[in-house]
């Protein structure tokens, strides 16, 4: 976890997510699959939160998911690039603003870094997290935020992205050049132990592997950049590819050409874990539960 390929520059990743909110054209159809999936699989979870922390909200869909999920909590929308904070903000339809306003409940938006959340503890009851894991510059210190600020009994939902994502640009990269152009991301049972390491109990862990396909290179990098993924890695190449260098990409990645179209595999991270109950007391003292049994 230490190596260079996982170490993120957070300023670069902001840019990125910021000029995609600028633009303002919604082409993040992988994270509204993703999304709609998640949301299935809370059908089978039983909670009835009070507050739900969306972190990495990007311009506010989950939100407003969320908000139909679960109509009289308060939801906050983190996120740490301010142009998507604020599309987010402009995305709250009026009726729902009235809704909120009947039902008592609130919508609020904050441009915030995930290990350093403007929250005090155990002040949400879910944490939900769909592919922005991945661009936080320490995920293990942002589990541990996430496992501070919830309640016990509480729940973090999230996605993130697994290693094999992207891995015949990757590839075809690799053939015209040494440095490094694809982002690299955290396995699936690495994400698991980090889980356990920040306290959280009964983690559940599973994989999906998702195909893209594409037209030509040109069309992969062009959905790319406008839903703001990029290479953020501190190691990535800071200069221009080449155009020697830019062809042998190219006519590499022609060779995984199926059916006229170009594939883009996407390994998707699923994950939820509960915070249990407390065992010690705020002033360090053991917390011993007594069960007495009335005979009958």
């Amino acid at each position: 976890m230490d190596a260079p390929a996982f170490r993120l520059d957070a300023p670069q990743a902001q840019r990125a997510f910021d000029r995609a909110a600028r633009a303002g054209v919604d082409t993040a159809v992988l994270q509204r699959e993703v999304e709609r999936r998640m949301f299935e699989r809370l059908d089978y979870i039983r909670l009835l939160p009070a507050r739900v922390l969306d972190a990495g909200c990007g311009t506010g869909r989950g939100l407003g998911l969320l908000r139909r999920r679960y109509p009289r909590a308060d939801l906050l929308g983190v996120d740490f690039a301010r142009a998507v904070i604020r599309a987010a903000s402009r995305s709250e339809p009026t009726i729902e603003r009235a809704w909120h306003w009947l039902l008592g409940s609130r919508r609020i938006h904050l441009c915030a870094d995930f290990v350093r959340l403007p929250l005090r503890p155990g002040c949400v009851d879910m944490v939900w997290s769909n592919l922005a894991l991945a661009w936080a510059e320490n995920p293990l210190e942002a589990l541990r935020e996430f496992h501070r600020i919830l309640a016990p009994g509480g729940l973090l939902m999230f996605s993130s992205y697994g290693p094999d994502t992207l891995k015949e640009l990757k590839s075809a990269f690799s053939a015209g050049s040494l440095a490094r152009h694809v982002h690299s991301f955290v396995d699936m049972h690495d994400v698991g132990d980090m889980l356990v390491a920040s306290g959280f109990a009964a983690p559940v862990m599973d994989i999906e592997m998702i195909t893209l396909t594409y037209a030509d290179v040109a069309a992969l990098a062009r959905d790319l950049k406008a839903s703001g993924q990029t290479c953020a890695a501190r190691d990535r190449s800071r200069g221009l590819i080449g155009r020697t260098a830019w062809q042998k990409m190219r006519t590499a990645y022609e060779r995984e050409r199926k059916n006229g179209k170009l594939p883009a595999t996407i390994e998707v991270v699923y994950g939820h874990a509960w915070k249990g109950e407390p065992r010690v007391a705020a002033d360090g003292r053991q917390i011993v539960k007594w069960e007495t049994k009335i005979p009958r």
